[in-house]
């Protein structure tokens, strides 16, 4: 049987900068030069399905068939769930500099396809060619900063990441309500062939990586295996609760399948030389531990992002279109502390404590939020959002630079990718429970109600719409606010305790010095082996 080479990375991050383990040292006007474009990159894949999603019903009225209309995103989310660790892999092997090109260039050409449908069944399609180069999109971007800064300074620059996340969940229903208003909404795909191709020009031309030559060759087998078993999952929290039960024949299947996949695809990462996500990366404590707490930053946060504006909307009354802006208070807590914190990274060199400040703060974010009721008012729900936000913003570029610092400068793309790939995948499994328990408390409150309908959309129900929640009156109004209102409650009390998960991992990490920066003190490769074991 033959091992993997990689597994014993993780255990043998290089100290001396320069050397094989550590990105050769760059002047700051090259990096910054790069930075522009990995930030045009990074904010293409957050933008898009915040401005398509305030387009979808315009979408769906012209191109008719809005039975499919899930599958527009739903097609998006799987092929860049099920495309990340491979093109992390890609990136590995080939060279970071052509993969993350030929990612931008798939999300182009899906951009371009997407603005030209004639149908929905095209726009599906073409939806999936996007998501495909997407996944590649994040991916390129930390692998490629792993590449080029040391992990001991690229608190400096991370803060940036952490900016083009709150423009994107702010600025994208706006700019896509402007565009679907005042244009077409063709354009809000289209948008992007412009700023993709100010992207292209900035890598093409500034970036410089050494070329890759590997002769190795890509474990298609195990990318398969990994790419139904992901799938598979991503469709049980997609259809589970929602087009089949959860008990059913077709939930259950795929849930069959989804485990005999990822069971086969362990085997089979074992036996080849060069696995897709090698399995040696989890001999590493702190790599596991933040791919734990990375899944449950993915789980708290799509989770928080899902239902807030819900109650926004119909407990507190607040306008449904400028949606974006229902989250920023959430958006500034993760802001300014991200900003501080890799800030204070880069000049220490420490990093442990806050992974345990910030799961232990978002989980009382979210223990604040589950006490919003009817009559919070918005000041106080917007100080608990800041609270969760905080908490967000002390572990969203610290799981990702403790997972490149646990592995060498070769593995840098996998290691990128599997940080990705578990936030992706708990967002997708926290959307999913928390909105199971959300309609099943709101139906609950609801069925003592006079004019109460279980089935879907009628006065009452869980997924009504804003059509049908206007017309409300007098106590069936009040009665619907107070089972959203528990609905909430249900939703951040679990939320919390999950966080406690988090907590606990974030304990077991260990304060491994950051590679580079050169700073008196720092470790010599044998306590890097030392305090890695």
């Amino acid at each position: 049987m033959t091992q993997p080479k990689s597994e014993a990375a993780p255990e043998q991050p290089a100290a001396a900068p320069g050397g094989p383990g550590e990105p050769e040292p760059r002047s700051p006007r090259e990096i910054r030069l790069v930075m522009i474009g990995l930030v045009i990159a990074m904010l293409l894949a957050m933008l898009d399905n915040l401005i398509v999603g305030t387009a979808m019903p315009t979408i769906v009225g012209e191109l008719h068939g809005s039975e499919h209309m899930s599958w527009v995103v739903t097609a998006y989310t799987l092929a860049t769930a099920a495309s990340t660790p491979i093109w992390g892999k890609v990136g590995d092997l080939y060279g970071r500099k052509g993969s993350f090109l030929t990612s931008i260039a798939i999300f182009l050409l899906g951009s371009a396809l997407s603005g030209l449908s004639q149908s929905m069944t095209e726009l599906i399609a073409f939806r999936a060619v996007q998501g495909l180069g997407a996944g590649g999109l994040m991916v390129g971007v930390m692998s490629i900063m792993g590449a080029l800064v040391a992990p001991r300074d690229r608190g400096k620059y991370q803060g940036m990441f952490a900016a083009v996340m709150a423009l994107a969940t702010v600025g994208g229903p706006l700019i896509g309500g402007f565009i679907t208003d005042h244009l077409s909404w063709r354009w809000t795909f289209y948008v992007n062939l412009p700023l993709g191709a100010v992207a292209l020009a900035f890598i093409v031309i500034v970036l410089k990586l050494p070329k890759v030559r590997s002769n190795a060759k890509i474990d298609y087998f195990g990318a398969v295996l990994l790419t139904v078993g992901i799938t598979s999952m991503v469709l049980i929290t997609t259809w589970g609760g929602h087009e089949y039960a959860w008990g059913s024949k077709q939930i259950l299947g795929l849930a069959a399948l989804s485990a005999a996949s990822l069971i086969g695809f362990c085997y089979v990462e074992q036996r080849v030389d060069e696995p897709v996500i090698p399995l040696g990366l989890f001999k590493n404590r702190n790599f596991t531990m933040v791919s734990v707490i990375g899944f449950i930053v993915g789980f708290s946060m799509f989770g928080a992002v899902t239902f807030l504006p819900t109650y926004q909307q119909i407990v507190q009354g607040a306008s449904a279109t400028n949606s974006g802006l229902l989250l920023m208070p959430m958006m500034f807590g993760m802001l300014v502390i991200s900003l501080v914190v890799g800030q204070a990274v880069s000049k220490t060199g420490k990093y442990r404590i806050y992974p345990i400040i910030g799961t232990a703060v978002m989980a009382g974010g979210s223990l604040l939020l589950s006490t919003l009721g009817t009559e919070t008012s918005r000041f106080t729900s917007a100080c608990y959002m800041v609270v969760l936000g905080a908490g967000m913003g002390f572990l969203m570029q610290i799981t990702m630079l403790v997972a490149q610092n646990s592995v060498e400068l070769k593995d840098m793309g996998v290691a990128s990718s599997s940080a990705t790939l578990f936030r992706t995948i708990g967002g997708s499994f926290g959307v999913a429970l928390f909105g199971s328990l959300f309609t099943n408390r709101v139906t609950e409150s609801m069925k003592a109600v006079p004019g109460f309908n279980a089935g879907g959309g009628g006065e009452g129900s869980a997924q009504m719409s804003p059509a049908k929640l206007k017309e409300l009156k007098g106590p069936l109004l009040d009665a619907y606010q107070h089972g959203i209102s528990n609905g909430m409650h249900t939703v951040f009390l679990w939320g919390a305790v999950i966080s406690l998960v988090a907590v606990a991992a974030a304990l077991f990490l260990r304060e491994i010095p950051l590679r580079g920066g050169g700073q008196p003190g720092q470790a010599k490769p044998e306590q890097h082996l030392e305090a890695a074991v």
